[in-house]
């Protein structure tokens, strides 16, 4: 069973958090998809997307989309003011050239030394790798949302990544349903746990070692 709506909007607006006014920042498709939605009114931030769109807004209300205005995952967006549009071989270029603040990506597993898996599970169908390479690599900052395990209860933060990797020592922030984890040079941080959970509960259910802030907080 997926996570909730107001879950998914819970590590959404926490990694809303890590955006600062300026930023130009592509959203990966799901549970980051909804992070334009939690960034103030009066905050200037470009949304960009791989179909060629820099400066998305929100989601529109029902009824007011404009069927000729999506994301990279076809779902219908805003545009703020400023926006524009372009080619995907202009929006790669973008990319490829590291002009990114902040990507926000999904992922099926993330290791302890920062590596992404997030394109396939291997004997599934995908549409494609898309930009998930592009981005992990080039991204001057990546923040990965995910569930803490997995349909058959298992961790997703692993020592090592079992499935084939997006890109390797990339992620720099963790953000689950129940925790906020940091990558450093000296190993995974937990600095934040999301309530109801612990920081025992998280350490439980995560097959990586994790060190432990001076201050773990709890977000309600």
């Amino acid at each position: 069973m997926g996570m909730g709506v107001d879950l998914r909007n819970r590590m959404a607006r926490r990694a809303a958090k890590e955006i600062d006014p300026g930023m130009i920042v592509n959203l990966g498709i799901g549970i980051p998809s909804l992070v334009s939605n939690h960034i103030p009114a009066d905050m200037q931030v470009m949304f960009q997307a791989e179909n060629g769109v820099l400066g998305m807004g929100e989601s529109p209300e029902e009824g007011e989309e404009n069927p000729m205005l999506c994301n990279a995952a076809g779902f219908p967006v805003s545009i703020v003011p400023g926006a524009s549009y372009f080619d995907s071989a202009t929006a790669f270029g973008i990319i490829r050239s590291g002009n990114l603040d902040i990507t926000i990506l999904g992922g099926l597993e993330v290791s302890e030394k920062g590596d992404l898996a997030n394109w396939i599970v291997p004997g599934k169908r995908v549409p494609g790798i898309g930009g998930a390479m592009e981005l992990a690599q080039k991204a001057k900052k990546v923040i990965v949302l995910m569930s803490h395990i997995n349909k058959h209860g298992e961790p997703k933060i692993v020592p090592e990544c079992q499935l084939p990797l997006t890109a390797k020592a990339c992620v720099d922030i963790i953000i689950t349903d129940r925790a906020v984890i940091e990558v450093t040079e000296e190993g995974l941080l937990l600095k934040e746990v999301m309530a109801p959970y612990t920081a025992d509960d998280v350490m439980k259910n995560t097959a990586a070692d994790l060190m432990l802030s001076d201050q773990v907080t709890t977000l309600s």
